[in-house]
């Protein structure tokens, strides 16, 4: 009988491409649903969200000035590997008190999610977009363009959740900055680690874990973010938030409870902008 100690699992912030450790030094621990301990999973600090929207915005021209086609054949690789790894996603959701049954179901439904999603990269400009009927020699087109960096405060669904509220921000060639669910991160963790050894740039998608009431003001007010999904906020917050997203006339998203049902399209345009092109009609 082997004495082998196993060897534990660290579960780190995703900044950048990279997995640092806080730079507070802090952690938290991570329970399952009969409250026993899981994991320690780092506890990000003002810091770390800082270094997560740099992060963003340096990768953002790079991702955003990528074909459409592109894009979307990345998020499918992503895919890809998410179901290469979904016996270890089903294990970790399964750590919430979720059967294996109901754990197994989540987990399907986030990779079909993300492959619902990649889909879209290619056509939505056509949906959000149009050629627009002027009078006089001249062609009138709105395009839709990725608004920039978007903080995301992410619900608690450990994967399907995360899932339904970062593709479809950066599908359009945003990048993003996602608090990941407090009590039940270590699934996004492992997503990060599939996003890091794929063909996805690093910076497009940081992944912060820790305390969402310490996380999400931060973030709001951050004068280089452009836009917060607070889907994963409670609804006392909302309000002290969205003042603080007002100073630099950020873009808020919030639906909450949507992400569960039909995804549609509201997602990924609630983060464009429509640019009006005019241009004279040659002779």
């Amino acid at each position: 009988m082997s004495d082998r100690l196993t060897v534990r699992k660290t579960y780190k912030l995703y900044i950048g491409g990279a997995f640092p450790r806080s730079e507070s030094g802090r952690s938290y621990p991570v329970t399952d649903g009969k409250g026993r301990f899981v994991a320690n999973a780092s506890q990000a600090s003002r810091k770390d969200v800082r270094d997560a929207v740099v992060a963003a915005r340096k990768a953002f021209g790079g991702w955003s000035g990528r074909t459409a086609y592109n894009r979307a054949q990345i998020l499918y690789r992503v895919a890809e590997m998410l179901e290469g790894r979904r016996d270890q996603f089903v294990d970790e959701v399964r750590h919430t008190g979720a059967s294996k049954t109901q754990a197994a179901a989540e987990v399907d439904a986030a990779i079909d999610r993300w492959v619902w999603y990649a889909g879209w990269a290619d056509k939505i400009s056509a949906v959000a977009g149009a050629a627009n009927p002027v009078s006089g020699p001249f062609f009138n087109f709105s395009t839709p363009e990725p608004t920039g960096v978007v903080g995301i405060v992410a619900p608690d669904s450990p994967l399907l959740g995360l899932v339904s509220v970062v593709a479809p921000a950066i599908v359009t060639g945003n990048t993003a900055v996602v608090v990941a669910s407090e009590p039940a991160p270590l699934a996004a963790v492992t997503l990060a680690e599939v996003l890091a050894t794929s063909d996805l740039p690093g910076g497009v998608v940081n992944v912060l874990t820790g305390h969402r009431a310490e996380l999400a003001p931060w973030l709001a007010s951050h004068m280089d973010v452009n836009a917060v999904d607070l889907t994963g906020v409670p609804d006392g917050d909302v309000a002290g938030l969205q003042d603080k997203a007002a100073e630099n006339l950020k873009r808020v998203f919030r639906a909450a409870g949507d992400w569960a049902g039909d995804p549609g399209t509201a997602r990924m345009t609630a983060f464009l902008e429509v640019k009006t092109v005019w241009h004279t009609v040659g002779v």
